[in-house]
């Protein structure tokens, strides 16, 4: 495993840490003021089409897609090479990655309609999509049922003559919120007869479709997200739409879910390490700054030992992380499940306790909204759920390991 940067990416690593550093990171305190000036819009705000604007303009944009001809279905890099581009956008996970294109969960919907997507919904969808003329949310999670087992999702779509009727609800679909989320990619039951995984399939649902109704936003230890569209809980009154709006085949829904959350994945474990090393960056200026009891926190032993702690941890599961992504690239997805596995497990616990211990260096400032930390505390607690929980990816890499 060599996982030296090529050229390329090298390249486009010093491009995106530039981009981040001179373009984005001054614009959070602008997002900041314009959330503020605008409270009641769930819209990207004007802050972000200007950096959209410079991204494109410096080829920085969709470099999450790893297939498909350049400049059509994204830059065509490798998940290798797209790694280190996507940890740096985790310095700020609100503006960095809508910013170049590459933010949940249009990136997974966009790798969806890329892979399984006919040519009409190609045009009608993905284009729009990649251009960054529209958004979009992904309708899987449901408040009526343990959706950690996707098998017993209620939503049901039946056949109609020609149509397709849903009808069911949906929670914590990501960016719904943002009346630009055109496109609405909803998991329910065909089949509720047929073999446990092939039950489920997905449909193309317009937002605007009769009997489709946002009900309300939700929000993560207060955080309402408003930012990148928020998550919404949303209901399916027989919403009908044409069969051709069928996303791969009948029964095939619970494959095209996998092949989502494989990537989306590994996309968050990257970004994760991002925060990571922000809230390190954060605790080396604070620690150097403040005095204690005489002395730097700087040179205070238990400071000394948080820092320590966790530069092996990251340094560690990046480690792992890459590899995972070779592995993606060389043998497929699949074939890389327990590694995807493991760094879902192992990245966001890790995170998480890393920006703890950095809100705690802080004091009450680590606490408050002057920092990024609480917000990126709570992101890192969210991942702990999302795409699936801790204990299922648990649960599924102990049986791979007892049972080869």
């Amino acid at each position: 495993m060599d996982f030296a940067p090529d050229a390329r990416t090298a390249g486009l690593t010093a491009q995106v840490r530039a981009f981040l550093h001179e373009r984005v990171l001054p614009a959070e305190p602008v997002l900041d003021a314009q959330l503020a000036a605008t409270p009641d819009t769930w819209s990207f705000r004007p802050v972000v089409s200007d950096l959209r604007a410079a991204a494109r303009e410096q080829g920085l944009w969709n470099l999450f897609l790893p297939d498909g001809p350049a400049g059509r279905h994204g830059a065509g890099l490798t998940n290798l090479q797209y790694a280190p581009l996507a940890e740096l956008t985790g310095w700020s996970p609100r503006l960095a990655p809508v910013a170049l294109n590459c933010a949940a969960p249009d990136t997974g919907n966009m790798e969806l309609l890329a892979h399984f997507g006919t040519p009409e919904q190609q045009e009608r969808w993905l284009e729009p999509l990649l251009d960054a003329r529209i958004r979009s949310a992904f309708c899987m999670t449901e408040p009526d049922v343990a959706s950690s087992d996707a098998t017993q999702i209620g939503t049901r779509i039946r056949r109609d003559g020609d149509d397709l009727v849903i009808s069911g609800r949906k929670w914590w679909s990501t960016g719904a919120m943002n009346p630009d989320a055109a496109l609405l990619i909803v998991m329910g039951k065909t089949d509720p007869d047929a073999p446990r995984h092939r039950q489920q399939s997905m449909v193309l649902v317009p937002r605007d479709t009769p009997g489709v109704t946002v009900v309300r936003p939700l929000t993560v230890f207060g955080y309402d997200d408003r930012d990148h569209g928020g998550h919404a809980e949303i209901t399916f009154d027989d919403v009908r739409v044409p069969a051709a709006h069928l996303l791969g085949g009948a029964g095939e829904g619970f494959a095209v879910a996998q092949a989502r959350l494989g990537p989306g994945r590994i996309h968050h474990c990257m970004r994760a390490l991002g925060m990571a090393e922000r809230a390190l960056a954060l605790a080396g200026e604070r620690a150097r700054g403040r005095v204690a009891f005489g002395r730097p926190l700087a040179e205070q032993g238990v400071v000394r030992e948080w820092v320590a702690t966790a530069r092996i941890e990251v340094e560690a599961l990046r480690l792992l992380v890459l590899k995972t992504a070779w592995l993606m690239d060389t043998v497929g997805n699949r074939a890389a499940m327990t590694e995807i596995q493991a760094i879902k497990i192992a990245v966001p616990r890790a995170v998480q306790s890393i920006l703890d211990r950095v809100m705690q260096l802080f004091g009450a400032a680590g606490l408050s909204g002057d920092q990024p930390l609480a917000e990126m505390f709570a992101a890192a607690r969210a991942l702990r759920l999302a795409d699936g929980p801790d204990e299922v990816h648990l649960r599924a890499l102990g049986r791979a390991e007892l049972h080869p």
